[in-house]
């Protein structure tokens, strides 16, 4: 889901207020563990996750995966109250990174010959999308994984805002969403512009791409992605919550201001949440280790052919998106390629070298400042001290 403030959304991580000092959390920020040799690998990286913490944010809880081993790193309190500190092994809510799981998917069953990415999105959900403009004889599959369909982000729509966002979450946390209410919603707005014309993020395409996934299996979207990926590679900490508001342990506390009002300082609990209201397009549960896991066996060509995985990190004109992965270069040359993740109460990042050797993911259990993600990145890619690099922060979609 969306989280950056410098672009137009209603997102849940877009209702960010001004950060909290730091000193509004009681716990010291927690020391890292290393493997042999490595401590002086990875100074700068817990350096950057305690800055975070300073930031305003809560808590946070990082891993790296290189040749030398795994690393672990922490920062901060999981839990406000008793001052509980974030584990390492945390499971948490990954949003929008549930992406690169749909588009493997989607990639794996185009490989078995059934579906082609260049299909009309009408040829496999017909009349599904219409309305205000749209069109799904159209776009194509391949536009709604590089998001240059055109299609309305539903969490951009006024009455569906209202109803799951600001106000309507502490009412409505727990209700159960569906798929097609989110379909309804992008579709009572125009579309962004015409398909394969122009890049716009839009968790709508997501949605959309599921249903397909469904349509061509005859099996639920959930089933896909536990099948051909978590089970495979033993991702054992990572779940498909469905409908479910409770959070796997181990796991944090979450915590969000709930508002779109940027001076809104109170902070409220929203641990406890119906996974259903963010689906396909964003509800995987996960933690850093089975992230890292996940992408490097992914850019090692463990889930794809050397043809799809070229596909996935072909990106169009004007965009570093392609097929539900995002290419970032950070300040020393390195490229990685990974995904962001903001809902409501959880920030993540994960991001993994182009040959799977070197990955690393974190997780912030606070929404409303994204102070310091830079830092760490830069740390761990580069070995960059916090507060260094000026470049703008990579967003947690």
């Amino acid at each position: 889901m969306r989280a950056r403030r410098s672009r137009a959304r209603t997102g849940a991580v877009g209702l960010v207020a001004a950060a909290l000092t730091a000193s509004a959390f009681t716990a010291p920020a927690q020391a890292a563990t290393h493997p042999d040799g490595a401590e002086r690998d990875h100074r700068a990286t817990q350096r950057a996750l305690e800055g975070i913490v300073r930031g305003g944010i809560p808590g946070v809880t990082g891993q790296a995966l290189t040749e030398a081993g795994v690393w672990r790193g922490t920062a901060g309190v999981g839990n406000r109250k008793t001052g509980a500190p974030r584990k390492a092994d945390d499971r948490f809510r990954i949003a929008s990174i549930t992406k690169t799981f749909v588009a493997t998917v989607m990639l794996q069953l185009e490989s078995e010959g059934r579906l082609d990415l260049d299909d009309t999105v009408e040829t496999w959900l017909p009349g599904a999308v219409r309305g205000h403009g749209h069109d799904g004889r159209k776009m194509t599959v391949r536009q709604l994984l590089n998001h240059t369909s055109g299609v309305f982000d539903f969490l951009n729509d006024p009455a569906y805002a209202r109803k799951y966002l600001d106000p309507g979450f502490h009412v409505n946390r727990f209700k159960t969403r569906t798929p097609q209410e989110a379909v309804d919603a992008a579709m009572a707005n125009p579309p962004t512009f015409k398909p394969g014309t122009d890049y716009a993020y839009s968790n709508t395409n997501y949605v959309l791409a599921a249903l397909i996934m469904e349509k061509v299996t005859g099996r639920t979207y959930e089933r896909e992605v536990r099948d051909r990926i978590i089970k495979p590679l033993k991702l054992r900490a990572t779940v498909m919550p469905g409908n479910s508001s409770l959070m796997p342990q181990p796991s944090s506390r979450a915590y969000s201001t709930v508002s779109r009002d940027p001076a809104a300082t109170k902070i409220y609990d929203v641990t406890s949440q119906n996974a259903s209201q963010s689906w396909a397009e964003g509800d995987m549960i996960s933690s850093a280790g089975d992230l890292n896991r996940f992408y490097s066996a992914l850019m090692k060509g463990k889930l794809l052919s050397p043809r799809q995985l070229k596909a996935m990190k072909t990106t169009p004109p004007g965009s570093d998106y392609g097929l539900g992965l995002e290419r970032h270069t950070w300040s020393c040359g390195t490229n990685t390629w990974g995904h962001g993740g903001g809902w409501i109460g959880s920030v993540s990042f994960a991001a993994t070298t182009e040959d799977g050797r070197h990955a690393f993911a974190f997780n912030l259990n606070g929404d409303w400042s994204e102070t310091g993600m830079l830092d760490a990145l830069e740390a761990e890619f580069c070995g960059v001290e916090p507060g260094t690099t000026r470049a703008q922060a990579p967003a947690p979609r």
